[in-house]
C-alpha cells in the first residue's frame, strides 16, 4: 500500500465560526486572520494505493461552480485536483473508488463536473465508485435550513443518478486494511477512513479535527451541528489515539499535513508533526 497526499488547494473561512466558543485572542495565533476575519484552510485529501485498487478519500471544491459561489470562499494557491493527481503520476479514469467523508461543499465538490457541452453533470471519475452511507446521504438530501446551504444538489444528486453509488456500514471495511468509523457531531454519519499502514494506523480526521489547532477538545467548530457530541467524540477518539500511537492526516490544516499525539498535563496534544511520505 502506498498514500500519496492530494492537495486541491486554499480557501478562507471566518476564524470564528472555525474554532467556535475560542477567544479571538487565542486562536488567531494558531492560523492568523486576514483584515476580514477570514483564515486560510486547505482542501487536503489523502490518495491510497493497493493492488489494482486507487481509492481517493474526499476531493475539495471543484470547479463548476459560479464566480459568485468562489467569491465567497477566497481560493488561493497554485493546486489542483487534477494537478495534484498528475502529480503523482494518476489521472480521473485511474480513480476506482471515492470515499466521500461527508458530502459538504468543500469535501465532495470534485465529485462532479459539468459534461462537455455544459447541459448537465457527469462524474468527474468515470471509472470510479463513489462511498456514501445511508444515513448521511438521507440528511444531505433533505437537510434542515441550517445545513442547506453545505449540501449542493448538483454536488450530490448527479453521483446516484450515474448509478455508481454505493453505502457502507460503520466499521466496513473497504479494502484490505482500510475501515472507518461514524461520528455524529459535525453532521450526521461523517465517516472517517482509519488505514493500516507501515505498522501504525493512520486516521483521516476530515471535519472531526480539521486542523492541529484543533486538536484540543473544546476547540470545536462552529459550524458542527452537535457541539456536545463532538466533544466527547473527540474526546473518545483523541485518548485511544494516543494509546495506539495513530498518525492524524489533517483535511484543512495549512500547514501541518499530519501528526502524531502525546498526553501532557493538558491533554492530549500533538507530538510531531510530519509528512505522509515520511512515515
Amino acid at each position: 500500500m502506498k498514500l500519496h497526499t492530494i492537495e486541491t488547494g486554499f480557501f478562507k473561512l471566518d476564524g470564528g465560526a472555525m474554532f467556535g466558543v475560542v477567544p479571538k485572542s487565542i486562536w488567531n495565533k494558531l492560523n492568523p486572520a486576514d483584515e476580514n476575519n477570514m483564515c486560510n484552510w486547505a482542501m487536503r485529501c489523502l490518495l491510497v494505493e493497493s493492488g489494482d485498487r486507487l481509492v481517493l478519500i474526499d476531493n475539495g471544491l471543484g470547479n463548476k461552480q459560479d464566480e459568485k459561489f468562489f467569491s465567497h470562499y477566497f481560493l488561493n494557491g497554485d493546486d489542483t485536483l487534477q494537478k495534484s493527481l498528475n502529480k503523482n503520476g494518476f489521472k480521473e479514469e485511474d480513480v476506482t473508488d471515492v470515499f466521500l467523508t461527508h458530502l459538504h461543499f468543500d469535501h465532495c465538490g470534485g465529485s462532479i463536473k459539468r459534461n462537455n457541452d455544459k447541459t448537465g453533470y457527469e462524474p468527474a471519475f468515470p471509472n470510479a465508485t463513489y462511498w456514501s452511507n445511508e444515513k448521511h446521504w438521507a440528511t444531505a438530501t433533505h437537510p434542515n435550513a441550517r445545513e442547506k446551504a453545505s449540501f449542493l444538489k448538483e454536488n450530490i444528486l448527479p453521483i446516484q443518478e450515474s448509478g455508481k453509488l454505493r453505502f457502507l456500514k460503520d466499521g466496513e471495511e473497504l479494502i484490505p486494511g482500510f475501515t472507518n468509523f461514524f461520528v455524529y457531531g459535525h453532521t450526521e454519519a461523517m465517516m472517517l477512513p482509519i488505514i493500516k499502514y507501515k505498522n501504525r494506523r493512520v486516521v483521516y480526521c476530515a471535519d472531526l479535527i480539521p486542523s492541529a489547532g484543533h486538536i484540543p477538545v473544546p476547540y470545536v467548530m462552529a459550524y458542527d451541528m452537535n457541539p456536545l457530541i463532538t466533544l466527547e467524540e473527540k474526546s473518545k477518539f483523541l485518548n485511544e489515539a494516543v494509546k495506539k500511537d495513530d498518525i492524524l492526516f489533517f483535511e484543512h490544516d495549512p500547514v501541518i499535513e499530519c501528526c502524531s499525539l502525546q498526553l501532557t498535563d493538558r491533554g492530549v496534544r500533538m507530538k510531531e508533526a510530519m509528512e505522509i511520505s515520511a512515515v
